[in-house]
């Protein structure tokens, strides 16, 4: 029993399975080694999307229905054992799964970068005037981001794509929409702070415009921020896009997207569960990798955390 004036003290090797030493190596292999999930993003998502035309065995929208629900090549229990032709298995509809991964991780790296694009350019522009020139400007920008960001994402989605109707353009346009409300607030907080800098003052000073105060000495210091912040959502677009196409109101069918490939499997989960987990996998893969690339990232172009 510890007395006053007793210093206790954990001990200096600590077990492999306890919490400490687990949170250490998770630290250590995905935050000081990013390579690992930059080749999991880069096997995943990024090789599939551009040389899926060479590289994936099978055309994604063939059908043979006599290869039905063939299950992953692992997989020698069944009735119909797996194969190597198909090394995920087949859907019901005998389409082979890992040809319509690879040939999904282009519609969904397609989809990211346009929306990101989109609703990046339209959400930094916003924020740097929102947040340059203050007053009415910046109440009326600010009132309108907040109705953005109190609708129910979901919803408004769905609402959407009911009126024009299910397409890969319309999936860009919902996602773009989304999105650009998150990157205004973001870069208006750091403008703020950056026109209250001297040399800014001094740029007044000097007799600079407004717009070549912006472009060449606000906009340049909000750029590690802007990288940051896509990294990051690149993963909540790629998500996005999945949900939408899941709920059949994002990439319509027959087009091997990955949301559509978890649909087409949650009727099957029980007896043909490859169909919708290695879509999902994917899925997960992709995400975590872009959170933590964007994790890595803020680490290393924020001062304050890399004097840390």
């Amino acid at each position: 029993m510890a007395t006053e004036g007793t210093v206790l003290q954990l001990p200096q090797r600590l077990p492999w399975y306890s919490v400490a030493r687990l949170r250490h190596l998770t630290n250590l292999i995905f935050k000081e080694y990013p390579v690992v999930w930059l080749t999991i993003l880069f096997l995943v998502l990024i090789f599939p999307a551009l040389t899926a035309d060479f590289t994936a065995p099978h055309d994604p929208l063939k059908q043979q229905l006599s290869k039905r629900l063939t299950p992953p090549v692992w997989d020698q229990t069944g009735d119909k054992p797996g194969t190597w032709s198909n090394i995920l298995g087949t859907d019901k509809q005998g389409r082979d799964i890992l040809s319509r991964i690879m040939h999904g991780s282009r519609i969904s790296l397609m989809v990211s970068l346009s929306a990101l694009a989109i609703g990046g350019t339209i959400g930094t522009t916003l924020g740097l005037v929102s947040g340059y020139f203050g007053r009415w400007v910046d109440h009326l920008i600010m009132r309108v981001v907040d109705t953005f960001l109190a609708l129910p994402l979901i919803l408004m989605a769905l609402v959407i794509v009911a009126v024009f109707g299910p397409s890969f353009y319309t999936a860009i346009g919902v996602i773009s929409v989304l999105l650009w409300s998150r990157y205004t607030r973001q870069i208006r907080a750091e403008v703020l702070s950056i026109k209250a800098l001297d040399f800014v003052a001094r740029a007044r000073v000097a007799g600079c415009s407004n717009l070549r105060i912006i472009v060449k000495h606000v906009f340049p210091n909000v750029v590690n921020t802007l990288i940051v912040l896509a990294t990051l959502q690149v993963g909540t677009v790629i998500l996005l896009e999945a949900t939408l196409s899941f709920l059949g109101a994002g990439i319509p069918r027959p087009n091997p997207a990955w949301g559509v490939m978890v649909a087409d499997g949650r009727d099957h989960i029980a007896s043909a569960w490859w169909i919708a987990v290695m879509p999902g996998l994917a899925i997960m893969f992709v995400v975590l990798s872009m959170n933590m690339m964007g994790d890595w990232l803020r680490d290393k172009l924020d001062p304050k955390l890399r004097q840390v």
